[in-house]
């Protein structure tokens, strides 16, 4: 919180005339960070501020300090923050609380380990098990990262550059395992002697939460609420957003405050009219996909579409081991899943499996794809076209004006997706070469893990009315658009917290 100069000159008056109690919350609210023995619930909020990646937010107590998320920023002009120390030092935090396993909620985790924090990491099962794959996948990328780096210093002569060293490695990770504690939906779990904690599905991703926090303080309980990322409603395999009643304090993501999702028609119709009309002329259907969630949603529409018979049965690879393994993490915690998804597996049609698709492990299997004549569904990594084999799969195809990239997902300003989507025709560089974009572009949109505003608008206003609401884990202007919406619907007071800023929970 900031004191304002107005602030400053009328608390100064008082600071003359004033009782040591007096004196010690006009030292609060000057230093927000620091207490003169006044001790109160606070909430410190490290990160996701007025930005949407890096969640990570502290709840301090007398007796205690628990981490809600630790991810990683992404925004370009945010990442040196990942080098930084955090602003409570990782060796001061008791535990740590995970609403789901995308890197932006959970990729910060080895720093901090390798930077003191030893306490348990809580999440949900299928958290538990999404996270080992995607840290031992971040770490590689760090350190790989890191490699590059040097190699290009050398070879440019930079002999007096520092030596680049990665966030963190493969070994930090094996020391950030054994920390993880699966536990079940709904139950109560003890994290500190004056915090509890429950788990409710979110609906965003297998295993995506939002905590419901229970804090004792001065012979009082409050809750707290953090969202962490809203699903939409009626998505495929996983079950939809928890509605909650009563909460002290919100703390909800505000990614898509501003606007509502773009309704194109069914989904599965818009995947048929792609895949009939691009196999009819011989072409592939190349869709780049993300690892987590968006793969295996891909699955779920292609495979229902196939066991009706509405697609030629041509061959489908997920060609990601990344992906491969999130896929298994799905099939093994199906009783997460949906009832239209236990509906089809009752029907005995298995929504994540179907002849035909092919799971691509090793470098040799990736290529094998390629030399096939037969025209075919290639689903690759990464999501927006800057790593990974889909790069290949693309090199191979923009070119060809039979084949189809098919975008399921937003591509972000700069990115090789972004570029396809464009249609810069002359300037799309692969690996270091320029190719001319031949194929035909598709886009469908409806696959967003996460809520719009309406959607975010129904879960707060289940609400009874809580007596502050955070807006965090949006750009500037969505926070500001959602936050007056929801004053002018019901007047309730909301926050847009900055990074580092403090806040008491009375």
């Amino acid at each position: 919180m900031r004191a304002s100069p107005e602030l400053f000159f009328c608390d100064t008056e008082l600071l003359l005339s004033s009782s040591t109690a007096k004196l010690a919350i006009l030292f609060d609210r000057l230093h927000p960070h620091e207490h003169i023995g006044v001790k109160t619930l606070k909430i410190h909020f490290l990160g996701a501020n007025r930005q949407v990646t890096g969640s990570r937010y502290c709840i301090e107590t007398e007796r205690s300090k628990v981490m809600i998320d630790c991810g990683l920023f992404q925004e370009r002009q945010f990442t040196a923050r990942n080098w930084q120390t955090c602003p409570v030092p990782p060796g001061e935090f008791d535990a740590m609380l995970l609403t789901h396993a995308h890197i932006d909620h959970c990729g910060l985790i080895p720093r901090h380990v390798r930077q003191g924090f030893g306490g348990p990491i809580y999440m949900t099962n299928p958290t538990a098990d999404l996270v080992e794959i995607m840290l031992r996948d971040s770490a590689h990328i760090q350190s790989e990262d890191a490699a590059y780096k040097n190699r290009r210093h050398k070879k440019e002569g930079r002999t007096f550059a520092k030596t680049v060293e990665p966030l963190y490695d493969a070994g930090d990770v094996e020391k950030t395992l054994p920390l993880v504690e699966g536990v079940p939906y709904q139950e109560r779990v003890k994290v500190r002697d004056d915090i509890h904690v429950r788990f409710h599905n979110a609906g965003h991703i297998l295993g995506s939460a939002m905590l419901e926090v229970d804090v004792e303080e001065n012979g009082k309980t409050r809750t707290v609420v953090f969202s962490g990322d809203i699903g939409q409603w009626d998505k495929p395999i996983i079950k939809d957003p928890t509605l909650l009643e009563t909460a002290d304090y919100v703390v909800m993501e505000s990614t898509y405050g501003d606007r509502t999702h773009k309704d194109n028609g069914d989904i599965g119709d818009q995947f048929e009219d792609v895949i009939n009309s691009t196999i009819k002329a011989g072409g592939n259907v190349i869709i780049p996909t993300f690892a987590v969630e968006r793969a295996q949603e891909i699955i779920y529409f292609i495979s229902k579409l196939h066991a009706e018979n509405r697609i030629p049965k041509v061959p489908v690879y997920l060609d990601s081991p990344m992906a491969v393994n999130v896929t298994n993490v799905f099939k093994k915690h199906r009783s997460e899943f949906d009832d239209d998804a236990w509906a089809r597996i009752d029907d005995g049609d298995n929504p994540l499996h179907f002849d035909g698709l092919h799971m691509s492990r090793t470098t040799a299997q990736s290529i094998a794809i390629n030399e096939s004549s037969q025209p075919s569904i290639i689903m690759s990594t990464s999501g927006m076209c800057t790593a990974g084999r889909i790069k290949h799969h693309l090199k191979r195809n923009v070119g060809r004006k039979n084949s189809t990239v098919l975008f399921v997902g937003y591509q972000a300003h700069g990115t090789l997706g972004r570029q396809i989507v464009e249609g810069k025709k002359d300037s799309i560089r692969i690996h270091g070469k320029t190719h001319a974009l031949k194929c035909k572009v598709a886009q469908i949109f409806g696959f967003s893990g996460h809520g719009d505003r309406d959607d975010l608008l129904r879960w707060l206003y289940n609400f009874k009315q809580p007596r502050r609401t955070f807006l965090t884990h949006g750009d500037e202007e969505a926070a500001e658009a959602l936050a007056a919406t929801i004053r002018s619907d019901k007047g309730w007071d909301v926050l847009i917290p900055d990074f580092d800023s403090t806040n008491d929970l009375n």
